[in-house]
C-alpha cells in the first residue's frame, strides 16, 4: 500500500504535465448502438453509412486507434447471426434486416484507417422481459433466463450460459476479421440476490470467461480478449470502494483473468474522479501482469444533464494514465465527437501524434521478417513507396505494414511522431511530402502486433550528397597516385 501512496503523491505533482506521447498506447472509444444513442441516428441505410464514416473520420483525426462497437445489444445483433435476431436500432424494427452488415462495415472502415475494431458483446443482460430478443431467448432457453425486476438475465450459475455465450463469440470470431472480442456486463447483476458464496460466484463468472476464451482463441489466437469490469477492483487499505467494486460486489475477478491468461486487456469503467479514481488506477496498473489496461473515462459526465464536470477532471485523468503507461477509453463516442466542453479539441492536441496498439507479446513474440526492396519514386508533390512482402513467422500468415518518415537519416522508428501510416495492407503508399526531402522506414507487423526491424530508404538529395562526398574522396586519392 505504501507503493500506491507514493505513486499517488507523485502523480498529484504531475497532473498538469503532459507526458511525451508514447509509441504504444491504447486510445479507444465505446461506440454504443443500443437505441442509437451513439450511432445510428437514422433508419436510412444511406444516412447510417455516411454517419458512421464521419464518426470514424473524426476518431481517426484524434488518433484514436481502437473502436469497441456494440455488436450484441440485448440478445440482438447489428450483424446477421445464426443465433440471435437483428436489433431494432438499424431498421427500426427488431428482427428486421437493415439491408447491410453493420459490423462488417465498421470493421472494413476501421481497417482502412489503421484502427482496430473490437466486437463489444453485452453478455448477461438480455433486455426487458417482453422485448423481442429476450422473448426469443426465453423460448430457446427457458431454464436459463431469469427475471429480475423488469429485466431478463442469463443465469451465471447455469452451465448453459457459458456454453451459449462461447458459441456466440465463436460465431463472431469465425465470420469476421475482428481484432478483439470485448465482453460487457460479464458479472452478476447488481440487483441479483446472491445465494452462493462470493468465492463460488466468482468461480461461476470465471468459468463463463474461460469458455469464451477457449472458443475465441481456438479460432483465432491473435484476437484480443477483453472486458469492462467495474472501475474499482476492490477495497484498498486506505481507499474504500463504497460497496461498488468488481471483485466482491459482482464477483468479477478481472485481475485474476489477466494473471491466468483469460484476458489480454481490461477497460475498467472508471467513471469517478479524485481519490475515487487515482489510487484505483494505480491498483489496476500494479496487477496488470504485463497486459493492457485502458481505463474508461466518463466524458459523458461533462454534459450539463449529467454531472456537469469541468473539462480538467478528464484531462488530468488522461495525463495521469499516460504517466503510468496506461491507455484511455472514452465513454461514450458521441460525447467525444460532439466536443462536449472541448474534450475533442483537447484530445486532438493530447494525441497529436499517432500511437500503435501494444503488441500481444504474452501470446507470441516471433516478429515477422523485414520487408524487402524498398523503392522510392519522388514526385512533384507526392512520394510513392513500394516494397516486397515480408514473411510472417507467427503462424497467422498475415502481415500489415507501418510507415515512418523524417528528414533525418536513418529515420528514428522508435519515435511516435515519425509514424505516418499504420496497419497498411497493400505493398505501396503515396505520401504527400510538402516539398520536403523525406527519408522513410517500413516495418512489417503480424496479427499479434509484433513489429519487424525496419527497411530504410534514403531521400534522393541525401543520396546525391553521399555520392558527391564519395566522388570527392575518390578524386583526392587519384591525385595522390599521380
Amino acid at each position: 500500500m505504501k507503493t500506491i501512496l507514493r505513486i499517488f503523491l507523485l502523480l498529484s505533482l504531475v497532473l498538469d504535465l503532459q507526458a511525451q506521447s508514447p509509441k504504444h498506447e491504447v486510445r479507444a472509444v465505446w461506440l454504443t448502438t443500443i437505441g442509437g444513442i451513439d450511432w445510428p441516428h437514422s433508419y436510412s441505410q444511406t444516412q447510417q453509412k455516411q454517419e458512421l464514416i464521419r464518426t470514424l473520420d473524426q476518431l481517426q483525426q484524434a488518433n484514436i486507434n481502437t473502436v469497441l462497437i456494440q455488436a450484441r445489444v440485448r440478445a440482438t445483433t447489428i450483424f446477421p447471426s445464426d443465433m440471435e435476431p437483428w436489433d431494432g436500432c438499424l431498421s427500426g424494427k427488431p428482427g428486421t434486416t437493415p439491408g447491410y452488415d453493420a459490423l462488417q462495415m465498421c470493421i472494413d472502415e476501421c481497417h482502412k484507417r489503421g484502427m482496430e475494431c473490437h466486437a463489444w458483446i453485452v453478455t448477461i443482460p438480455v433486455g426487458k422481459w417482453n422485448t423481442y430478443g429476450c422473448k426469443l431467448l426465453r423460448q430457446k432457453m427457458p431454464n436459463v433466463i431469469v427475471k429480475v425486476g423488469e429485466e431478463g438475465y442469463m443465469n451465471p450459475e447455469k452451465k448453459e450460459t457459458g456454453d451459449y455465450l462461447a458459441k456466440f463469440c465463436r460465431e463472431v470470431t469465425r465470420k469476421y476479421d475482428i481484432d478483439g472480442i470485448h465482453l460487457d456486463y460479464i458479472r452478476y447483476p447488481e440487483t441479483w440476490k446472491l445465494k452462493v458464496t462470493r468465492q463460488q460466484g466468482r468461480q461461476y463468472i470465471t468459468d463463463i470467461v474461460r469458455k469464451i476464451n477457449i472458443a475465441v482463441k481456438s479460432e483465432k489466437p491473435w484476437v484480443k480478449m477483453s472486458c469492462s469490469p467495474i472501475g474499482k477492483y476492490d477495497d484498498l487499505t486506505r481507499f474504500r470502494s463504497n460497496g461498488w467494486n468488481a471483485n466482491t460486489t459482482v464477483c468479477q475477478d478481472a485481475q485474476a483473468w489477466l494473471r491466468d491468461g483469460l484476458m489480454d486487456a481490461l477497460f475498467p469503467m472508471m467513471y469517478f474522479q479524485g481519490t475515487n479514481f487515482y489510487p484505483f488506477a494505480v491498483n489496476w496498473k500494479e496487477y496488470s501482469y504485463g497486459r493492457i489496461i485502458a481505463p474508461g473515462l466518463a466524458v459523458y459526465m461533462l454534459h450539463p444533464r449529467e454531472k456537469d464536470w469541468t473539462l480538467d477532471i478528464i484531462t488530468r485523468e488522461m495525463s495521469v494514465c499516460r504517466e503510468m503507461n496506461l491507455g484511455h477509453t472514452f465513454f461514450r463516442s458521441k460525447f467525444l465527437t460532439d466536443n462536449t466542453k472541448g474534450i475533442y479539441s483537447f484530445t486532438k492536441d493530447f494525441n497529436s501524434v499517432p500511437a500503435l496498439v501494444p503488441p500481444m507479446t504474452w501470446e507470441n513474440k516471433q516478429a515477422p521478417t523485414s520487408p524487402r526492396e524498398l523503392n522510392l519514386q519522388r514526385g512533384m508533390s507526392t512520394d510513392r513507396l513500394s516494397w516486397q512482402a515480408a514473411k510472417d513467422r507467427s503462424g497467422c500468415d498475415y502481415i500489415t505494414y507501418n510507415i515512418y518518415a523524417s528528414q533525418d537519416y536513418p529515420v528514428d522508428w522508435s519515435k511516435a511522431e515519425n509514424i505516418i501510416a499504420q496497419r497498411v495492407r497493400k505493398l505501396s503508399v503515396n505520401v504527400p511530402h510538402g516539398g520536403q526531402s523525406l527519408n522513410y522506414a517500413v516495418t512489417a507487423v503480424d496479427r499479434y502486433g509484433n513489429e519487424s526491424t525496419p527497411l530504410f530508404s534514403i531521400a534522393a538529395s541525401q543520396r546525391a550528397r553521399k555520392i558527391d562526398f564519395r566522388e570527392l574522396i575518390i578524386g583526392r586519392n587519384n591525385k595522390k597516385r599521380h
